[in-house]
């Protein structure tokens, strides 16, 4: 491949100075300028194939393929348009790109990385770990590829080492920085006064609050949690929690209380070396509040008979595998219509919830009318079942005790809903899981929900 000409090569210096400023739309001005002056320059292939694969897949393969006709031995582009193809799942071209790119660097630890993270994806789970202890043992120190490996082992149930990898997470470091007390690490908690962090999303904190409980038993004198808004007043409640501070509101007035020591919410089943078989499990952890109960009453109607069915199909658009885990639209729910003696009420909020107007069955929106975690809680509270995808309704309703079932994708599934199995160890009794099998679409996966839940009716 012949070198670049200078001045293409000083757009293409300008576009990776806009790429590093965050600035992508001149990035991409820069680089189609650079492929007008010289339409073999295969490096500005493949950084506008990187810049289009969220918009545009199909110009973006384009580009990568032109960029390996120029590079072929370019191990990098390999491992870029594997990623591409993997989020257009073709694992199969996926792989082979990987395998390529291995081909040229077999040293190379984000090819390892990537090729593990497609091959637990696809529950080829020896060779992933394989992956993923390569490409540590080929970077030690990288968190990403150690942090893919605990979400491998957690998912598994193996939480002893699963729990120590996951620590290689580092999402809460701005958090930590903030805060600015020591980090508990460990050990008795007796007699100290705990601030527990805000960690990942609501689900998580719904999910990993029990541990407050825990704390306190085992002799933690005062714990303070550092949560999202929409769940001060629902933690309020949770046994074990002190305080419950809703981080990031202006003006907030904090406790006054001499904190000792911090630590990140998922941090806790680690100090707490949580097992399979020493979850703590007791359920109901979470209760929804009395008085909102009573006000949400009228707009559940009268008791008819008829099973009460709250329907939540989409999550937070900003989750990374969110196009995974959330259903395209609320028709995709339409076979479910078909079962009598079922009064339907939506629990959607925020993306999708206007899709009620035009739902295949009678639905009662209720969603869009939360303030809160705790509105939601008084809703599940009188409901008789919860049909949900992966998202933060579920874990409230399993926190509560309330009957849920979840819709799994299998691609990218979150890990803490484990493998082949129906029910989940962290909400026994309440939990169902309906997984997607390996080349099913989601209309399997509800035509079997719609099977029990018929069942269930009769």
């Amino acid at each position: 491949m012949p070198l670049p000409c200078p001045s293409a090569q000083a757009l293409f210096d300008e576009a990776t100075q806009h790429l590093a400023q965050g600035q992508t739309q001149r990035a991409e001005i820069a680089l189609r300028l650079a492929l007008a002056q010289q339409a073999d320059f295969g490096e500005a292939h493949a950084n506008l194939a990187l810049l289009l694969e969220q918009r545009d897949a199909t110009a973006a393969e384009r580009h990568y393929r032109r960029a390996l006709e120029l590079q072929p031995a370019h191990d990098g582009i390999w491992c870029n348009f594997g990623a591409l193809l993997e989020r257009c799942k073709r694992y199969r071209e996926a792989e082979q790109a990987y395998r390529n790119a291995l081909a040229l660097k077999r040293d190379s630890a984000v090819a390892w990385s990537n090729l593990g993270v497609l091959l637990d994806n696809l529950r080829r789970d020896p060779e992933a770990e394989h992956c993923h202890r390569t490409a540590l043992a080929l970077a030690p120190d990288w968190s990403h590829a150690e942090l893919n490996l605990a979400l491998l082992l957690l998912r598994q149930g193996r939480y002893e080492e699963g729990w120590r990898r996951f620590e290689a997470r580092d999402w809460y470091r701005d958090e930590a920085a903030r805060i600015g007390l020591p980090r508990w690490r460990g050990g008795s908690p007796r007699g100290l006064a705990i601030l527990v962090g805000i960690d990942a999303g609501h689900g998580d904190m719904i999910q990993f609050c029990r541990y407050a409980a825990e704390l306190k038993r085992r002799g933690a004198a005062c714990v303070g949690v550092l949560c999202h808004p929409a769940l001060k007043t629902l933690l309020e409640r949770v046994d074990g929690i002190d305080h419950a501070i809703a981080a990031g509101v202006p003006d907030a007035a904090l406790p006054e209380v001499a904190w000792d020591v911090w630590c990140p919410m998922l941090s806790l089943p680690q100090l707490c070396a949580t097992r399979l078989a020493t979850i703590p499990a007791a359920l109901p952890y979470v209760a929804a509040d009395a008085a909102r109960v009573a006000r949400w009453a009228p707009r559940l109607g009268a008791r008819d008979g008829a099973l009460r069915v709250g329907l939540v199909w989409k999550g937070n658009a900003r989750f990374a595998n969110d196009a995974e885990r959330s259903l395209p639209s609320l028709r995709t729910l339409a076979p479910l219509a078909d079962v009598a003696g079922v009064r339907w009420y939506s629990l959607q909020k925020g993306a999708g919830e206007d899709e009620t107007a035009h739902a295949p069955f009678a639905i009662e929106p209720l969603g869009a009318e939360f303030a809160d975690f705790d509105d939601c809680a008084a809703v599940l509270a009188q409901l008789d079942l919860l049909i949900s995808v992966d998202t933060a309704a579920a874990h409230l309703a399993g926190a509560m005790a309330r009957p849920c079932w979840v819709l799994l994708p299998r691609h990218r599934m979150d890990w803490r809903w484990m493998d082949a199995r129906e029910d989940s160890p962290w909400y026994p009794g309440a939990v169902r899981l309906f997984r997607q099998r390996e080349d099913e679409g989601w209309p399997e996966v509800v035509e079997r929900v719609r099977a029990a839940l018929a069942e269930w009716v009769r």
